[in-house]
């Protein structure tokens, strides 16, 4: 059992009954350390199975160690207290279900059903919900629930608070009355039971000897408190004798503490080393996953973070491959340069499946995923959905497709009622019937109906129908800004706390737009065709306009059937966008490249990993920069993402990204000036372009709006004729940001003209001269 560990994770294992805090690098064998305590401590008899309590944060772990320990020792793992918080919880109240006030049977609201449970609770007291938003009143119970508070607990300074806590005392009720609790309530009942009726705490602080807690540095407060109540030191902290408490070994890594966003409080590690007086504190190391160059560059980049307990990762394996790094000349390029090089490794043997590409946002994978589309490559949206399949972007398609056409019975479902607007299952079923009765499509038949539903189903109706009104004749572009507008569907996910990444998603659709018309060759003032009474694209000659005039500099080879006219922009985008939600998709069991964000990425390990957009403003993200320890997490973030890669990590940036809409120009990431140059290789030369700034230079603020910037990697033309803006190569300028710099190259004409300049301060940069101010300095 204890012949395959290292010396430290044979320490950590052969612990004498006390109190003890291991970190655990990333790929030091935490697991095992964890699965063999627990059967060491059975095998020498100092516990039963009954007397451990051993909690994980996700099923799938909790599965992984009984199924060890099963093979480890001949024992009825089943029977053991090993589980989830809540999974732990739940199993205390269904034995004291009476004791804690609940029904034998009752029930346990997810996420979803809490929010109907409260929407239920405003409708039946007559509250405006656009006062106080579902939504936001579940984050307000929750997170007050997670904190340990009651209603009583909390008092209001102003009459929104104080309405506030009194619909959390309703809810409360209201539950209470129905038998249900939330997955918040399932922890704060156990541990107000615990706290409160002394035979209850006592019996469970003399049965669980050990206390072993995995992911120590993912607890929110309350787990920490119910830790603390199980341990017996809650009733120091009350003044109370100790209780009959066993040891707690708490294992985790400071370092890869990255859901501050969900409520987790990574000082709870320092303060069990302070309150538990903790004297050992055991350090995992060995790493048994990566090479020595992509360590080195973790431990270099996390020893800028001040608020650590410390650590530095090392391993047998040799320093491997370096990390490599490549800048490109716009989001396209890197993402075609990915393809490039994962078909190489492909060719060489490492299978599909063992190559991750992470990225801190989602609304990155878009243009990733089109470039695997594109080349034919399977992959994998890990812990999530595709660009395309995102509920957030189904609904944006499906307002656009009933502007191009209204009697979209499919599209007008989905999103009849979202953003909700009073629209209930009865009134849809009223309005399917009508259409059937008339034979007619759903928004011809609300006129039929009458009463409320009529009326709401009317509104809906009118709004889409000045959609279509208002964005007649606007550009591609255009028309998807005045839908996520207009349809309320941007106000609303600006309004979930946990929208952040649904709006950004929305403004990166905006994104593939453009980029649509681009590469599909209409001119960047292609407009959509008005439609006539059937919702209907309409000819250039049935509005009297010259049938010879092109709509589009560069007509589709897309052709509407039977007519000869080329697809409007709007409808060719909708094609477009439903092959690339249909195909590429690896199928189960399929050998397939792995995308997926850096929080997702927690806990998984690959041969090869591509980690993109290393720019400021991105990663570290923008909000980070405003936020307390915000940079802290978004380098927690950067180490859990170079620890992913087992052989070879490639972090790449780009010179200029398409962002809300906006083409801008990048500054490399700061993290770059935190990595070790002797661990890196760098494939593109190291002062190449955009935001590569000087050595020690601190990187400023992300983004400077450059219009429409060719995002092409190829370079443009060099200039033939005299060029119009009177700049010449050796030419000193001025520019308002960067300072003042000299001209060294020269490329393109027109709009499209750029140059390449040097400046002391920031480096050499492209600049697009039909946007940046340049001023000649004589």
């Amino acid at each position: 059992m204890l012949r395959q560990l290292n010396p430290e994770q044979l320490a950590a294992v052969t612990l004498p009954q006390e109190h003890a805090l291991i970190l655990a690098g990333a790929g030091s064998g935490k697991t095992r350390v964890l699965t063999t305590r627990i059967a060491w401590l059975m095998a020498t008899g100092q516990v039963s199975p009954g007397g451990i309590l051993a909690v994980t944060f996700t099923n799938k772990a909790a599965k992984e160690m009984m199924t060890r320990l099963g093979a480890m020792l001949p024992v009825n793992v089943r029977g053991m207290w090993i589980g989830t918080f809540h999974g732990l919880c739940n199993r205390f109240l269904r034995a004291h279900y009476k004791l804690a006030a609940l029904p034998q049977s009752f029930q346990i609201l997810d996420t979803q059903d809490q929010l109907s449970a409260i929407k239920r609770l405003l409708k039946q007291l007559n509250i405006d919900d656009e006062r106080f938003p579902p939504k936001q009143l579940q984050w307000y119970i929750s997170g007050n629930k997670e904190e340990g508070l009651r209603p009583h607990n909390l008092t209001g300074r102003d009459e929104d608070t104080r309405k506030k806590i009194e619909l959390y005392r309703l809810y409360d009720e209201q539950c209470q009355r129905e038998g249900v609790v939330d997955f918040a309530e399932l922890l704060l009942r156990s541990y107000e039971l615990l706290r409160d009726n002394d035979p209850i705490r006592e019996h469970y602080q003399r049965r669980f000897r050990h206390i072993l807690i995995d992911e120590f540095q993912d607890t929110n407060t309350l787990q920490y408190a119910w830790i603390k109540m199980l341990a017996g030191k809650a009733e120091v902290d009350q003044g109370l004798p100790p209780g009959h408490a066993g040891s707690v070994l708490a294992v985790g890594d400071d370092d890869q503490s990255i859901y501050a966003f969900r409520g987790a409080r990574v000082g709870n590690m320092a303060d069990f080393v302070r309150e538990f007086e903790v004297r050992q504190q055991i350090k995992l190391e060995q790493n048994y996953r990566s090479h020595g160059n992509i360590l080195d560059s973790a431990n270099a980049l996390i020893e800028h973070n001040s608020r650590r307990l410390g650590k530095n990762l090392r391993t047998d394996q040799g320093p491997g491959e370096p990390v490599r790094v490549v800048e490109q000349a716009s989001d396209f390029a890197e993402a075609q340069w990915m393809v490039d090089e994962i078909r190489q490794l492909v060719r060489d043997g490492v299978p599909r499946k063992e190559i991750a590409i992470l990225y801190r946002s989602n609304a990155q994978s878009r243009v990733i995923e089109t470039a695997l589309f594109n080349a034919g490559m399977p992959y994998r949206v890990y812990g999530g959905l595709r660009f395309f399949e995102r509920a957030e972007i189904k609904h944006a398609l499906a307002y656009l497709r009933l502007l191009e056409n209204r009697h979209d019975d499919t599209s007008f479902l989905r999103v009849v009622n979202f953003p909700p607007r009073g629209i209930g299952a009865r009134s849809i079923e009223q309005l399917q019937d009508a259409a059937r009765t008339h034979g007619c499509s759903l928004h011809d038949a609300v006129s039929s109906l009458s009463g409320k539903a009529g009326s709401n189903l009317t509104a809906f109706v009118a709004r889409v129908d000045v959609l279509r009104e208002q964005t007649a004749g606007l550009t591609l572009r255009e028309i998807i800004e005045q839908v996520l507008e207009g349809s309320g569907l941007l106000e609303h996910y600006k309004a979930d706390r946990e929208g952040a990444d649904r709006v950004e998603n929305l403004e990166e659709l905006v994104n593939a737009a453009e980029s649509f018309v681009t590469q599909e060759g209409f001119g960047r003032d292609a407009v959509a065709l008005p439609l006539d009474e059937h919702g209907l694209s309409q000819s250039p000659a049935s509005q009297g306009l010259d049938p010879n005039a092109p709509l589009v500099d560069t007509p589709l080879p897309d052709v509407a059937p039977d007519t000869g006219e080329t697809l409007s922009p709007l409808a060719a985008f909708l094609t477009h966008a439903a092959l690339e939600a249909g195909d590429n998709q690896a199928q189960a069991g399929q050998d397939a490249v792995q995308l997926m964000t850096v929080h997702s990425a927690k806990g998984l390990e690959f041969d090869c990993v591509f980690i993109g957009g290393m720019e400021e403003g991105l990663f570290p993200h923008e909000n980070s920069m405003t936020e307390r320890d915000g940079l802290e997490e978004e380098r927690r973030l950067m180490y859990v993402a170079i620890t992913r890669a087992r052989d070879r990590l490639y972090l790449s940036f780009s010179q200029t990204r398409l962002l809300h809409g906006q083409t801008r120009y990048n500054l490399r990431s700061r993290f770059f000036e935190e990595l070790p140059e002797d661990a890196l290789k760098w494939i593109t030369p190291r002062q190449s372009g955009f935001g590569m700034g000087s050595r020690g230079t601190a990187p400023g603020r992300f983004g400077i709006e450059a219009g429409n910037f060719p995002s092409a990697a190829a370079p443009l033309p060099p200039q033939k004729a005299a060029p119009s803006h009177g700049l010449r190569a050796g030419m000193k300028v001025f520019h308002t940001k960067f300072g003042e710099g000299t001209v060294n190259l020269l490329e393109g004409n027109g709009d499209d003209a750029r140059a390449q300049i040097d400046f002391p301060r920031h480096g050499v940069k492209w600049l697009a001269l039909a946007v940046a101010k340049l001023t000649p300095v004589p």
